[in-house]
């Protein structure tokens, strides 16, 4: 009778676990028990937590060669496949049409000169691609790690994939992370930029916006922003959509429709594919801790560009601003405008600025958009 050989490392998925897996499913469950525990943003950490799961496992190895593979880079794997909607931008795009389906412009247009905060927080992106540049990145990484002081995942997607994809991993996890992370990271970077006097400061409720206007100004954004930003068409576009299908009173199934399914099945698709490409191998390595120190430094430069440059308006206006909002100027949106209202609060009970605030959120979502464009057409526009 023959003996019967069992090897062990073709089916039993411990044999082949390495260290550098070891570490990422101990951070996958990391960020779920952020998400569960914490309920830092769980609608993003919970399926990139799954996802990282889902990379790390070992496949199965059948003559040799893996099989039922949950890598995204492997044609063997369903993941791979979802995964075409993350690098072809058809995920950020979706998420554009939901967010545009969510928006309220109106506190915007009652106070255009809000727009100018959101375009100020965006000075963050820049200075960081300055300083990656130094550090050793070739131009196209550096503008997708530089983009992450929008606070714009989507966005930050785009980018990425089409000009950085072996990046995509360390880039996205990082950006997602801090947007999860915005009620940690903002209040003392605004606690440390504001007096209490003024954190005071009171903003008068913004009036009600015609219909017709609220109609018009996503036209006027898509193509104003689209013909100096190319590369942000399709941002845009989606964006201005989901906000006519909104605004226009006549596609409300639509708009909810955008707004909730579209939404809710996107993020989770974009959370476990970002997830799932971030195995040991292609995530654990030099260039993924300097992204995430990056990363971090562009968010709270963003954020203090936006206090800074509240605070420089407030010299040139009579009707004052509580520079607070400046931090909403990062398109974290909406958490960024809530945790603006939550440091309000804190020193006046009775100041409600989160309407005010959403105007520069708002105003950072489009702005976002334009620099990823403008990146995109500079960086990678005719690899597209």
């Amino acid at each position: 009778m023959s003996a019967i050989h069992i090897d062990l490392g073709s089916w039993l998925g411990i044999v082949n676990l390495g260290y550098k897996q070891v570490i990422m499913l101990l951070a996958g469950m990391g960020l779920i028990y952020l998400g569960i525990k914490r309920k830092y943003e769980p609608l993003l950490l919970l399926p990139i937590g799954l996802g990282m799961l889902l990379a790390n496992i070992p496949p199965v190895m059948i003559a040799g060669k893996p099989m039922f593979s949950t890598d995204v880079y492997d044609p063997n794997s369903p993941l791979y496949y979802l995964y075409f909607g993350l690098s072809s931008s058809i995920y950020p795009a979706l998420i554009f049409l939901g967010i545009g389906a969510m928006t309220d412009f109106g506190p915007l247009l009652a106070s255009p000169r809000l727009i100018f905060i959101g375009a100020s927080a965006q000075f963050g992106i820049f200075a960081t691609i300055i300083l990656a540049l130094i550090l050793g990145f070739n131009p196209a990484q550096a503008g997708s790690i530089g983009i992450i002081g929008s606070a714009d995942g989507p966005s930050t997607i785009f980018l990425t994939s089409q000009v950085a994809p072996e990046l995509i991993a360390p880039i996205i996890i990082a950006a997602y992370s801090y947007i999860a992370l915005v009620p940690v990271i903002q209040p003392p970077i605004m606690r440390l930029l504001t007096t209490k006097a003024e954190r005071k400061i009171r903003m008068r409720h913004p009036p009600e916006i015609n219909s017709s206007l609220k109609i018009i100004f996503p036209i006027a954004f898509f193509l104003i922003g689209s013909l100096i930003s190319p590369g942000a068409t399709l941002l845009l576009g989606m964006l201005a959509a989901g906000n006519l299908l909104r605004e226009s009173g006549v596609t409300d199934r639509l708009a909810k429709t955008a707004r909730t399914s579209i939404t809710d099945i996107t993020t989770l698709l974009i959370g476990l594919c970002v997830g799932a490409s971030a195995s040991g191998e292609q995530f654990l390595n030099y260039k993924s801790l300097l992204i995430f120190g990056l990363g971090a430094g562009a968010f709270m430069v963003s954020t203090a560009s936006g206090i800074g440059f509240a605070k420089l308006m407030n010299l040139f206006s009579k009707e004052k601003i509580n520079p607070l909002i400046g931090a909403a100027g990062v398109s974290a949106l909406p958490d960024s405008a809530r945790v603006v209202q939550a440091v309000a609060s804190e020193e006046d009970r009775e100041n409600f600025i989160l309407i005010q605030a959403m105007a520069p959120n708002v105003a950072g979502q489009i702005c976002s958009a334009i620099c990823a464009g403008v990146l995109f057409g500079l960086l990678g526009g005719n690899n597209f």
